[in-house]
């Protein structure tokens, strides 16, 4: 009965989430009456929709299998993205270093945060966890050069002083971009997709496959779900930035915050995988994320860039560009040998507890 409590719930959500977004658009006139109370409503009804639009896309990858299944959440998660990250930067003056530090602080979050979680839980439970290697290194050797194209070479050329690109080199890297995760995705879904397959297959899943009503109802649903968070997104983005003011952090704060945001439902599920004993699965949500950020990000803040003649700030100091490297390091060794233990979870985790203090005291 609570099941179907809960099935019920995620149906209506997004429906009640795409409402809210028009009342709270038509309250905005009365946030300064309100307070505190409208944005808080409002985070709290996007936090709501985005875990249902998870378990939309959860129905749609059990129906269609992995790869795609996987794929379909780490897309969705980043159009949420996406969504807030262009909200911020349209809010009043605009954030030149918002794309930068959402990315740099999703890549940290991913490869240091989740990826050392999804270890640690799944070592300590299973003692050794086996991946598929050509997946692993399919998703790093596109991830360490989308990763220096957009957040390390800027820095280091010379057309515009700082770490800009102009808007030829902005236009180029944003198509090499396109192009090369337009590549993987072919190679993940068509051309070697048995590389992203979990060695389990999906044995451990008891549930039968979802019906092909419920699979084009989940679809529109996300649909739906995905237009409310697009809607509720800019209300959301004032609301973040205050929280960083009224703490005293930071800016930098502000891109870690919606990083943190946007994938906790994605940290879930990959926790989960990982907890059942499909690693495969997991690093397919995880650095499937990253990518897909890198991938669909940076060409549409590009793009909102050069049509509002807003400059684009995508280099990171020489802090990060250390980190960054050290990440993709040790993720080499992490993923050298097809099967991981503790001890490299401990270390990715250990490496995103300094980035997160680097955030406060840089």
């Amino acid at each position: 009965m609570a099941s179907r409590y809960r099935v019920l719930a995620w149906r209506v959500i997004p429906l009640a989430g795409l409402a809210a977004a028009f009342v709270l658009a038509a309250l905005a006139g009365y946030a300064s009456t309100l307070g505190l109370a409208l944005p808080v409503l409002g985070l709290f009804v996007l936090m709501a929709v985005v875990f249902a639009c998870v378990w939309h896309a959860d129905v749609i990858a059990h129906r269609t299998g992995e790869p795609y299944g996987t794929l379909v959440l780490t897309v969705a998660v980043t159009v949420i993205e996406v969504a807030l990250i262009l909200s911020i930067m349209l809010a009043g003056e605009g954030k030149p270093t918002l794309a930068r530090e959402t990315v740099f602080s999703v890549i940290m979050v991913v490869c240091n945060g989740v990826v050392g979680l999804c270890l640690i839980l799944g070592g300590l439970r299973y003692g050794e966890q086996g991946f598929r290697l050509p997946g692993a290194s399919a998703y790093l050797i596109v991830l360490m050069p989308l990763a220096t194209l957009t957040l390390i070479l800027p820095t280091y050329t010379t057309s515009t002083p700082g770490p800009f690109y102009n808007t030829s080199q902005l236009v180029f890297v944003s198509l090499v971009t396109i192009i090369l995760y337009a590549v993987f995705l072919y190679v993940q879904t068509v051309r070697h997709r048995d590389y992203f397959l979990s060695d389990l297959g999906g044995a451990s899943d008891d549930h039968a496959p979802p019906s092909q009503r419920q699979l084009w109802e989940s679809v529109a649903l996300l649909l739906v779900g995905l237009v409310a968070v697009v809607l509720l997104a800019k209300g959301v983005a004032g609301s973040i930035e205050k929280t960083v003011v009224a703490i005293g952090a930071p800016t930098e704060a502000v891109g870690l915050l919606v990083a943190l945001l946007v994938l906790l439902p994605e940290t879930v599920a990959a926790l989960r995988s990982a907890r059942r004993n499909e690693l495969q699965k997991s690093l397919n949500l995880a650095l499937g994320s990253s990518l897909a950020t890198i991938g669909l990000t940076i060409p549409a803040v590009a793009l909102l860039a050069i049509n509002l003649d807003q400059r684009l700030e995508l280099g990171v100091d020489m802090n990060d560009t250390a980190l960054l490297a050290l990440t993709f390091a040790v993720s080499i060794v992490t993923f050298a040998g097809g099967r991981t233990n503790i001890l490299p979870g401990f270390v990715h985790l250990v490496l995103f507890a300094v980035f997160v203090f680097m955030v406060f005291v840089p």
